[in-house]
């Protein structure tokens, strides 16, 4: 069976951006001095400039038509919008849901270092309007709630909830904007609550909630850790996954393919370490282009990379 077989309709909440991706050919670390943070004043000459379609909604979104899912778009974008509308409908994703505004589509400014660490500047721009609100829920086999207009990240989860659609939750960059209620309000009832390891320790922080807390409101909870993997944490203990090894170029948008990878595995109703693995999997071919959308691969060659680094079958 194809992964094409397996098309669910997944709602996709999340940002749509232009991406403006830069490259730093040194580490941040060496140009920081910590007695002078206080009055930080730095500037970084670039080595690649690159500009593509982005956005944690339409990133997943990309993924999940590469998968052969359906995705359900669900965001807000402005009067520029025409070239990257045309884009998602001809992979196939749904865009019906998504409000136009007249101020310009969101854009984020991604630079990298050597380390692969980053600094994002992100303007929101027609991503200030809100659009959940009207969306309709039924034939929905999932949602995904991905970092983008806060409304939106407390009126999805509450709408999923209402219908009994079964959503992810990716708290990520609007972090430090979530109130603590906020941010409890997004998570309560998530099957999977995803993050890196930094972004898990500012929730666990902002929360006030360990661990153990967490996982009385969320059913899994996913901590990504780059190329060392990821581990899958539920009420019966832990588990470590390894990633795919990639000859990574750059991870900007690596976090919104793997939940697509994920979500994929999950719907086929895999283990959950299995459901990290082909999110890991889609994840490798991501950062093996610059950009978030410029990566593509068949089923069989997905299949073939899978099973190359974990010695087993795709059972999809």
């Amino acid at each position: 069976m194809t992964l094409a077989a397996m098309k669910n309709r997944i709602l996709v909440s999340g940002s749509i951006a232009y991406d403006r991706i830069m490259v730093f050919p040194g580490l941040f670390r060496d140009h920081f001095l910590p007695e002078k943070m206080h009055a930080l004043s730095v500037s970084f000459s670039i080595e690649k400039l690159t500009e593509g379609f982005g956005g944690t909604g339409g990133n997943i979104a990309y993924n999940l038509s590469l998968l052969g899912q359906q995705a359900v778009l669900c965001s807000a974008a402005g009067n520029d919008f025409e070239r990257y509308r045309e884009w998602l409908v001809g992979r196939g994703v749904e865009v019906g849901s998504i409000v136009i505004s007249e101020k310009p589509t969101a854009g984020a400014y991604v630079m990298t270092d050597m380390e692969d660490n980053q600094i994002t500047a992100f303007h929101f721009g027609a991503g200030e309007k809100p659009c959940a609100d009207t969306i309709e829920m039924k034939d929905l086999d999932l949602a995904i709630v991905a970092p983008g207009n806060i409304a939106d990240m407390l009126c999805v989860p509450a709408r999923c909830r209402e219908a009994g659609v079964p959503f992810f939750c990716d708290s990520g960059q609007q972090i430090t904007g979530l109130s603590a209620d906020q941010l409890q309000e997004h998570m309560e009832g998530a099957a999977v609550l995803f993050g890196n390891d930094y972004e898990m320790d500012m929730v666990m922080k902002k929360t006030g909630w360990g661990m153990k807390e967490v996982l009385r409101h969320v059913g899994v909870v996913i901590v990504t850790k780059g190329a060392q993997g990821c581990v899958v944490i539920t009420k019966d203990g832990e588990e470590r996954v390894e990633a795919v090894k990639a000859n990574a170029v750059d991870p900007t948008g690596a976090g919104d393919s793997y939940r697509a990878g994920f979500a994929a595995a999950y719907l086929a109703k895999r283990p959950l370490r299995e459901c990290a693995m082909l999110g890991s999997a889609v994840a490798a071919y991501a950062v093996e282009s610059h950009g978030t959308q410029n990566h593509s691969f068949t089923t069989e060659e997905l299949r073939a990379r899978y099973e190359g680094a974990y010695g087993e079958s795709l059972n999809l």
